[in-house]
C-alpha cells in the first residue's frame, strides 16, 4: 500500500531503486535511514526494507519528522521526501539496544527480499545496514558467519571478496596516496577465528581471490590494469621462513603464478610497513590475509566515511563500515555518513555495470 503517494513501476534499469535493508532492529540501522530521510539527504530512488511500524515508532521516539511510505516490491513512491519502505514484519517488537533472537529470521528475510528484487530486475543494487552475527546464530542459524558469506550462498556463487574502501577511493579510478585515507582493502579470509586463518591461506584461495579482486576492479571501478599489493601473513612477511613458512610455501608461489598470467601484483610485503605512502604509491588495492590485518588500518584512515563492497556477486551489494552500535541505538547520535556513502556507491557501481553490459 502506498500512502498519500503515486505508485508506479520503474520503467528502465537506470531508474530502478537501490534497496537498503535496515539491519538489526535493535541497532542503529533503522535510525540511520530515518536520519538521512529527515535531513533531506536520502539519495533519490532509495527504498528501505524493514518493518514500517518499527520505523514509524523509532522516528517518533527520536523526534524525527519522516513520512514512512509502504509500497510493494517492484513499486516506488514518487513526489515525496519521505522514506519509501518495502515491508517485512518483525517477529516481535524491537527495543533499541536490546537484542532479541526471535527477530533473527526477520533480519534474514529482509536480505532475501533484497536479493530477490535484484535478481528479478526490481532493484538496481542492494545496501545492507549492520546486523548482529551472534543474535542470528542464537536465533537458530548456527552456521551463519556474516552478510558476505550469506550473500555468496544466496546467489549461488563459489567465492566472493570482501573489500572496504574510503570515500575518496570510491570516487577515483586510482587513488593517489597523500598520507591520508585513500584506501581500498580486500581480504583473503573474512570472518574466521584467528587460530583458523593460517590453515585457510591456500594457493588456490589466494589465486582465486586475487583474480576476483582484479576482475571487479576492472569491471566496477574502471581500472584497466589494477596494481594490487599483497600483505604477508606473518610478521616481516615471514622473514625468509624464520617467522613462519606460509609466505614461502603458499603466498609467494601463488603470486608468482598470478604474475605469469599478467597480473600486476606486488608482495608479499610486511603488513606493518605496506600501509605507508612509499609502498602505496600507484597501488589500486591492498589484499590483506585476514580481517583485522587490513581493516584496522582502513577504519583508522576513514571510519564513518567508508563502505564495504562484496565483489564477485551477480548483483551490486555495498554496506556500511561499522557494526550495530547497540550502545548508541535509540539515542539519535549515530553518524549516517557511512550509510550515505554506501548508498551513493551502490548507485554508481550499478550504473557502471549497466554501461559495461550495453
Amino acid at each position: 500500500m502506498v500512502v498519500g503517494m503515486v505508485a508506479g513501476t520503474l520503467s528502465s534499469d537506470s531508474e530502478l531503486p537501490v534497496v537498503v535493508t535496515t539491519g538489526e532492529p535493535a541497532g542503529i540501522g533503522p535510525e540511520l535511514m530515518l536520519m538521512l530521510a529527515a535531513q533531506g539527504i536520502l539519495p533519490a530512488g532509495t527504498v528501505a526494507i524493514g518493518d514500517p511500524d518499527m520505523l514509524r515508532q523509532r522516528a517518533a521516539a527520536l523526534g524525527l519528522s519522516v513520512t514512512v511510505i509502504e509500497c510493494s516490491p517492484g513499486e516506488y513512491p514518487s513526489g515525496t521526501h519521505g522514506l519509501p519502505v518495502w515491508p517485512v514484519a518483525l517477529n516481535e517488537p524491537a527495543t533499541p539496544g536490546v537484542l532479541n533472537p526471535a527477530n533473527a529470521d526477520y533480519v534474514l528475510a529482509t536480505l532475501a527480499l533484497a536479493v530477490d528484487a535484484c535478481q528479478k530486475g526490481q532493484a538496481a543494487a542492494m545496501v545492507t545496514a549492520p546486523l548482529h552475527k551472534g543474535v542470528i546464530i542464537e536465533g537458530g542459524h548456527p552456521a551463519f558467519t556474516g552478510h558476505t558469506e550469506w550473500l555468496r550462498d544466496a546467489c549461488g556463487v563459489d567465492e566472493v571478496v570482501m573489500m572496504l574502501a574510503t570515500d575518496t577511493a570510491l570516487h577515483a579510478a586510482s587513488p593517489s596516496w597523500q598520507g591520508g585515507g585513500d584506501l581500498r582493502v580486500a581480504l583473503v579470509t573474512t570472518h574466521l577465528p584467528l587460530r583458523n586463518v593460517a590453515d585457510a591461506i591456500t594457493f588456490e584461495r589466494v589465486t582465486r581471490i586475487s583474480r576476483l579482486l582484479a576482475a571487479d576492479l576492472q569491471r566496477q571501478f574502471g581500472i584497466a590494469q589494477p596494481r594490487i599489493a599483497v600483505c604477508g601473513l606473518n610478521p616481516h612477511a615471514g622473514e625468509d621462513g624464520h617467522l613462519g613458512r606460509e609466505e614461502l610455501d603458499v603466498i609467494i608461489p601463488a603470486l608468482d603464478a598470478l604474475r605469469a598470467e599478467g597480473m600486476d601484483i606486488l608482495g608479499p610485503l610486511p603488513a606493518d610497513t605496506l600501509f605507508t605512502p612509499r609502498h602505496l604509491a600507484g597501488v589500486d588495492a591492498v589484499l590483506a590475509m585476514y580481517h583485522d590485518q587490513g581493516l584496522a588500518v582502513l577504519k583508522y584512515a576513514g571510519f564513518g566515511q567508508a563502505a564495504n563492497i562484496t565483489l564477485g556477486l551477480p548483483l551490486v551489494r555495498t554496506s556500511v563500515d561499522h557494526g550495530t552500535a547497540l550502545d548508541l541505538a535509540g539515542r539519535g547520535v549515530a553518524d549516517p555518513g557511512s550509510l550515505n556513502v554506501a548508498i551513493a556507491l551502490a548507485r554508481r557501481l550499478a550504473a557502471r555495470r549497466l554501461s559495461a553490459e550495453i
